[in-house]
């Protein structure tokens, strides 16, 4: 197993449902609920599909630069069987075009795979979503809430 990563969002409150996220570099986005403002489940969407593109990206783009390159990420949720709210279906859709040569031939050979492998292994957010995470929140750094993954 690799060397594990700690990551840490802090969210601040800036209105009714409307909330910046900034991470430890500083960047930050705004999301929430209304006009103008990526739901948190687009997020999560975005996010499983810029994991997967930077997998790709990081493949093709020493063959050969993408002249394209867009993934459209499409999701179904709303209440499971037991009425708890859950995201049931993520469908990442790659189309990347590459010049009409000798490099961007092998760069176009390379997508499928690309995108399998990181399906299969690299992607973290998909993997993530795949499969069962331990979630735990807090209030005041203590555990009022706890998932166990795999349940």
């Amino acid at each position: 197993m690799g060397s594990r990563r700690h990551a840490s969002v802090h969210l601040r409150r800036t209105g009714p449902y409307r909330y910046v996220a900034t991470n430890e570099a500083g960047a930050s986005i705004e999301l929430g609920r209304g006009e103008g403002l990526f739901n948190p489940v687009e997020l999560l969407m975005a996010a499983a599909g810029a994991c997967s593109a930077i997998d790709v990206d990081a493949g093709v783009s020493p063959v050969s630069e993408p002249t394209d390159f867009r993934v459209r990420v499409a999701g179904e949720w709303g209440p499971d069987e037991a009425g708890a709210s859950a995201l049931d279906h993520l469908a990442m859709d790659f189309h990347l075009e590459f010049c009409a040569d000798e490099s961007g031939d092998r760069a176009a050979d390379l997508v499928a795979e690309l995108v399998r492998s990181s399906h299969d292994r690299d992607c973290t957010v998909g993997r993530t979503v795949e499969h069962p995470t331990r979630v735990d929140a807090l209030v005041d750094g203590t555990v009022v809430a706890s998932s166990r993954a795999g349940k």
